[in-house]
């Protein structure tokens, strides 16, 4: 390769590069926090949203313009979550369960309002979406979705698990999917703060799932 032809193609990778920086539409929300846009986010914060977005989500929603802020733990944080919602060894309609039991636990309007299609989606029964969003254990439930209800209501609820629970949900998962269940847990925690604290708005017209506390 000639030194003419090297120079215009690093001229143009790097011009390519440059274009989609620039082209970055981050469509972020938020309202304590006030929506970033890439012209304004350091390298780290460019990295975290790269990151990101090559991994398996495909938007910004949700926390990570208030995670943006700090983004080395943001960067973390959102590889845990991809982690315990995309590659988790708990199946999907178990995981969107306590996902919904999560966002019952802190009134967490946005984190409701993004995972009950999610849920449905994925097999859990609307009967049981209701019932949780009401705050009642589900009157009908599958076996597993039984073990995993009442360990995460347990775990919550007493901040312990008895022997009793805690064998059950390993009989289940096994030993990796009940630390991936307290991953999951806790991870929607940090969410569910976060959006909370932001007061993260819903699209316009979407109803609030919860009432507002006050």
């Amino acid at each position: 390769m000639s030194k003419s032809i090297a120079i215009a193609l690093s001229t143009l990778v790097a011009g390519a590069i440059a274009a989609a920086q620039t082209g970055h539409a981050l469509n972020l929300r938020g309202d304590r926090f006030k929506p970033l846009t890439w012209e304004q986010l350091t390298v780290q914060q460019k990295t975290m949203v790269d990151d990101l977005l090559s991994g398996s989500r495909s938007s910004l929603n949700g926390p990570f313009n208030v995670l943006l802020r700090s983004p080395e733990m943001g960067n973390l944080a959102q590889k845990l979550g991809e982690y315990v919602r995309f590659h988790t060894s708990v199946p999907r309609r178990l995981n969107e369960m306590v996902i919904l039991m999560t966002a019952k636990a802190w009134s967490c309007q946005y984190e409701w309002h993004a995972h009950k299609p999610l849920a449905l989606d994925a097999g859990l029964a609307t009967s049981i979406v209701d019932d949780i969003q009401a705050g009642r254990r589900p009157g009908r439930m599958q076996p597993d979705e039984a073990v995993v209800y009442d360990f995460a209501a347990e775990l919550r609820n007493r901040r312990r698990l008895t022997d009793d629970t805690f064998t059950r949900a390993r009989t289940l998962l096994g030993e990796q999917g009940v630390v991936d269940l307290i991953a999951l847990m806790g991870y929607y925690d940090l969410v569910a703060m976060t959006l909370n604290v932001d007061r993260y708005p819903l699209p316009d017209g979407a109803p609030l799932p919860f009432q507002e506390p006050n």
